[in-house]
């Protein structure tokens, strides 16, 4: 049997995804109502062929709970936040986790950390607190990191084609728990040592980071000049050798927007490329404040509560919050003491979760004047039309509707 340590979003997709290909599977998470909701039959959050994947593995006998199993494998899939200050992870949470593991798990066992960690935080953090428990690393506890490699929106899949990296101090552990995510991973899975893991997944995000950046810095040139960045990236991408991503608003989710500070954090005197990237990522949603008081400036307008903001999701189509631009607009709006104002509209997010939200489109559009499109959902996407008659600020290069402004 697995025992699955954080039923958030990647913790949960994991288990449904095991449990749905025959693993003996119990999710355990401290949230009661959470696990409670999951007891229930329904799925904690939004996310595109969840729900189908949620009632294979409830017939395959997948089960929650709120306490640890005793059982011989555990996969870790707690948060792994960052300090704002020190820009070094936060390791509490997976320390927490492996605590409560040791607590229970027999003698012989194999703990899994799938969470997101910088380079050496298993050798700092988690290897002491079992060595302080008495156990001894290859022969009572086994350890093994295995980061998970999937992104909102599309985590159903990415779990079934993705490749993977396994780390492990001991290959023949690494090979077993290679089998274990083979039973339903279709991807290439490697096998290598527990740091060499721990640093790949950190890297992947932090090029992405650096691609970004170098995207956003480009947009920035190019609205000095007023040239259009689209275009010229456009033009530049049919080179066979180069690919840059896109501009946008700011860069959210827990991956890209967080995993490369481990880097800035452990390696501050080396990491000058990447420290520069973030800055530079960080500052898009203040550029876009900029272009928004230069289009009202523009247009003759004065009150900043008939602009609106659309989208407060960090990407299209799903209901994650963390580290969005927009969330990073508003604090600081509220900074500069003009927020509260404006009024903010996303079709995934039904609850109030900041001051003028509106919970439906046409309405918020009745209500404002300027729509600044900050996320791309497919909803907007198909009623372009109902912007004729407003006065748009498209930071995500979806609308293609005459006078439009662009970053």
């Amino acid at each position: 049997m697995v025992n699955v340590i954080g039923l958030g979003y990647i913790g949960l997709p994991t288990a449904l995804m095991m449990a749905s290909h025959g693993v003996e599977v119990i999710g355990t998470d401290y949230n009661e109502e959470l696990v409670k909701t999951l007891n229930a039959g329904k799925t904690t959050f939004k996310e595109e062929g969840l729900d189908e994947l949620f009632h294979d593995a409830l017939k395959s006998g997948v089960k929650f709970s709120t306490k640890y199993q005793v059982t011989d494998t555990y996969i870790v899939s707690v948060p792994t936040p960052y300090d704002k200050f020190s820009k070094k992870v936060d390791a509490c949470y997976v320390v927490s986790a492996v605590q409560s593991v040791l607590d229970v798990c027999p003698k012989g066992a194999t703990i899994v950390i799938e969470s997101t960690v910088s380079p050496g935080t298993i050798n700092k953090f988690v290897r002491p607190v079992i060595k302080k428990n008495g156990f001894k690393i290859g022969e009572d506890i086994n350890l093994v990191h295995a980061p998970e490699r999937i992104i909102p929106g599309n985590m159903v899949y990415e779990l079934l084609h993705n490749n993977r990296t396994i780390g492990a101090d001991d290959k023949a552990i690494g090979e077993k728990i290679k089998k274990l995510y083979a039973s339903f991973c279709q991807g290439e899975i490697v096998v290598t040592d527990i740091r060499t893991a721990e640093m790949t997944k950190v890297v992947e995000n932090t090029f992405r980071a650096v691609n970004i950046a170098f995207a956003n810095e480009l947009a920035k040139i190019c609205r000095h000049d007023n040239m259009d960045v689209y275009e010229i990236i456009k033009i530049c991408n049919m080179h066979p050798r180069v690919n840059i991503l896109q501009p946008g608003p700011g860069v959210g989710g827990h991956c890209i927007s967080v995993d490369p500070w481990f880097l800035v954090g452990d390696y501050p005197s080396l990491a000058k490329v990447i420290d520069e990237s973030m800055k530079t990522n960080d500052e898009m949603p203040d550029f876009v404040l900029n272009r928004i008081y230069e289009i009202m400036a523009e247009k003759g307008m004065t009150d900043i509560s008939k602009v609106g903001l659309y989208g407060l999701t960090y990407k299209e189509n799903v209901d994650d919050m963390r580290e969005s631009p927009t969330l990073q607009m508003l604090e600081s709006m509220e900074r500069h003491l003009c927020g509260n104002l404006v009024k903010i509209y996303d079709p995934f997010i039904t609850k109030d979760v900041v001051p003028n939200q509106v919970h439906d489109l046409d309405l918020f559009l009745n209500e404002v004047d300027l729509v600044v499109l900050l996320v791309g959902h497919d909803e907007i996407k198909q009623n372009m039309d109902k912007l004729k008659e407003k006065v748009v600020l498209d930071t995500r290069n979806i609308c293609h509707l005459e006078g439009t402004y662009k970053l």
